[in-house]
């Protein structure tokens, strides 16, 4: 092996310093790792001071139902009873948060879509949660949480979504009648009947106990469906609706009502307030 002559050190020397450089400017030019976004279960989730305090979860969902503007809808409508103070979270991993429990409602507005649902830590608090005493709510396709990825979900939701390849999903959107099913339930004791323009859910499975307060019939099949039911999970209490597709569909007459009454006999107050 020929030793290298002062001339060609020098041309090696050169081409590493400008290897080098150009590693520099690549790595100048790249952007910096990013920062994982803060979890919501670490956020401050201290309930309001007074009244029963109901915890309304959202933040993701199928791109076709607008959470940002249903879950203000929900919020507002909710409030028309003095006795709930509603917050909403826009991160379902707030259900890991240790203050869960200083709530007396939550509320699940979300579905997520093509991601992974909350962790173990969320799906455990949320059980023990409602399985102690505290009420729970679901609205229109948080049917459709955790799909796939929790069992149980069916048990604590009553019924719960089926999936794309289980048959149809819903009627076509449009104009349906909800009648009373059980009209001597607190909820529904002195409701009438109404109607919606919603999606009339034909997509629910799960074998729980559950008594049905609201349903409909499809124009496509001439069958009944729930669209709102109760059951019990351990000492705690569940309202599930899947009315409320849009914003609209909770400013038909009949829709508000119903969903105060099951928020308020999931916190375990007098639907009615009287």
């Amino acid at each position: 092996m020929k030793p290298l002559t002062f001339a060609k050190t020098s041309s090696l020397l050169a081409l590493l310093g400008i290897a080098c450089c150009a590693i520099l400017v690549r790595a100048a030019d790249s952007p910096p790792p990013a920062t994982p976004a803060p979890v919501a279960a670490a956020a401050d989730l201290t309930p309001p001071a007074r009244g029963t305090k109901v915890l309304l979860v959202t933040g993701i969902d199928y791109p076709g139902h607008h959470w940002r503007e249903t879950a203000p809808a929900l919020k507002a409508l909710l409030e028309k009873d003095p006795r709930l103070s509603v917050r909403i979270v826009e991160d379902p991993n707030a259900l890991a948060s240790p203050q869960l429990a200083a709530w007396d409602v939550v509320i699940l507005h979300f579905q997520n879509w093509e991601k992974p649902g909350p962790g173990s830590a969320a799906r455990n608090q949320l059980r023990h949660f409602v399985e102690s005493g505290k009420g729970l709510v679901l609205t229109h396709f948080a049917c459709g949480a955790w799909y796939g990825e929790w069992p149980e979900f069916k048990n604590l939701a009553g019924r719960a979504w089926y999936g794309l390849n289980g048959g149809r999903q819903h009627d076509p959107h449009g104009t349906f009648r909800v009648e009373i099913a059980e009209a001597s339930h607190p909820i529904t004791q002195g409701l009438a009947a109404f109607e919606t323009t919603d999606e009339l859910y034909t997509c629910l499975e799960g074998t729980a106990p559950i008594q049905v307060l609201a349903q409909a019939k499809s124009k496509v099949d001439g069958q009944y469906y729930p669209m709102a039911f109760v059951l019990n999970y351990g000492k705690g209490r569940v309202f599930h609706c899947v009315l409320g597709h849009d914003a609209a569909a909770y400013g038909y007459p009949g829709v508000p009502e119903l969903l105060r009454r099951g928020c308020a006999w999931a916190g375990g107050l007098p639907p009615t307030g009287k």
